[in-house]
């Protein structure tokens, strides 16, 4: 009898935890409590998930042990609905600002001679008005050997011209001053004809710089031949610089708020002016670049950069960081949801860029999803 009731109540104790055991995972395959789609529909469904380690279930969710979320550093934030600016993202590239920079060109062509310091590099900075180099004139042998002839018959004259002065001046008292005058005015502008005639066989152009700043482009090199026109040099400022934006719709100049660009830390945008007349179907909005730090990452003339816009219009939406946003396999852009301790659901959404380091996302999330914020891209790694 005893040993019959020590049987029984073993029997009792084992199918008691083996209820326990399959409630707790049962448990542990639904979802916590309170996450929702956008359209309230419930995303904490039961799943065949492992008890532990980092594996994707059919539905496209994953589960990740707490030991691996600590190693990934992934951080969730249940964040609520509010109203952002609206935001159009906008091509652009980098600018000379006209102010403070200029180009360097040779108004006519010649050969390429050094300056009292050699010519200058890429990087030299310089001063207004410094001699970047010469332009050494070269005329045509035709136009060159009339030049010549032209400066012979002018020394010619010159020196007929002086015999007769002397002779008129020998003669003062008997010829009339005024005809003594006119002679010595005849020479004094043959003399400075023939000065100029000569110089132009001989003459070489400066090559000044027209601003302070540095030297931003230099396609010179001694005894090179270039043609009028050519930009020889390009001195830009690097604190001063524009970025034009180009958009097919007038209407979003006017809207432009504030302005940032996308990838580029410790730069700030302010708005110029939107032009007036579209250029290959678009209208070009300047923007004055502004350093806010000493690290902001540096940029070049020509440089291609994409420019976030705010305007005054607000939308409604939940705002989460840049980085939350990831991309599927079908290179659809997605956010995850913590369905509970160590599931994750990719939700598709659509979203707005806010600025260089947020988003708003606008339809796919309601406010009492957890969302991760950090890591995101390690999740979708998973497989």
């Amino acid at each position: 009898m005893k040993r019959a009731y020590l049987n029984s109540q073993r029997m009792t104790l084992l199918q008691a935890a083996m209820v326990a055991a399959m409630m707790l995972g049962h448990s542990a395959a639904y979802g916590g409590p309170g996450a929702h789609g956008p359209n309230g529909e419930h995303l904490d469904a039961p799943s065949s998930a492992p008890a532990a380690g980092l594996a994707r279930l059919p539905d496209g969710s994953v589960t990740i042990s707490k030991l691996a979320q600590r190693r990934m550093e992934i951080r969730t934030l249940l964040a609520p609905a509010s109203d952002a600016s609206e935001t159009f993202e906008l091509p652009g590239r980098v600018t000379i600002d006209p102010n403070s920079g200029g180009r360097i060109q040779s108004t006519h062509g010649g050969r390429i001679e050094s300056g009292p310091n050699g010519l200058p590099v890429v990087g030299r900075i310089v001063k207004k008005g410094a001699v970047l180099g010469y332009v050494r004139h070269h005329a045509d042998p035709y136009a060159d050997a009339a030049q010549r002839g032209q400066l012979a018959e002018i020394t010619a004259n010159r020196k007929i011209l002086e015999q007769r002065v002397t002779r008129l001046e020998s003669l003062e008292g008997t010829v009339p001053q005024k005809d003594i005058a006119a002679a010595r005015i005849e020479l004094a502008s043959l003399v400075e004809r023939e000065r100029q005639t000569g110089g132009s066989l001989v003459s070489r152009e400066a090559l000044l710089a027209p601003v302070s700043g540095t030297i931003a482009r230099a396609d010179v090199v001694a005894g090179q031949v270039v043609d009028s026109k050519d930009v020889l040099f390009e001195i830009v400022d690097p604190s001063q610089l524009l970025v034009e934006a180009t958009t097919a719709n007038p209407a979003i100049g006017r809207k432009v708020k504030t302005a940032e660009l996308l990838g580029v830390s410790g730069v700030t945008l302010v708005a110029v002016g939107v032009g007036q007349s579209m250029r290959d179907g678009l209208v070009p909005i300047i923007f004055r670049a502004t350093k806010i730090a000493q690290s902001a990452t540096p940029l070049a003339v020509g440089q291609p950069v994409t420019i976030l816009a705010q305007s005054e219009n607000r939308i409604r939406g939940i705002v989460l960081p840049a980085e939350a946003v990831v991309k599927n396999t079908a290179n659809e852009p997605v956010v995850w949801i913590k369905l509970s301790a160590e599931r994750y659901l990719p939700q598709p959404v659509r979203y707005q860029a806010l600025d260089a380091r947020s988003v708003v996302i606008t339809n796919g999330l309601s406010a009492d999803n957890r969302v991760v914020v950090q890591g995101a891209s390690l999740i979708a790694q998973i497989r």
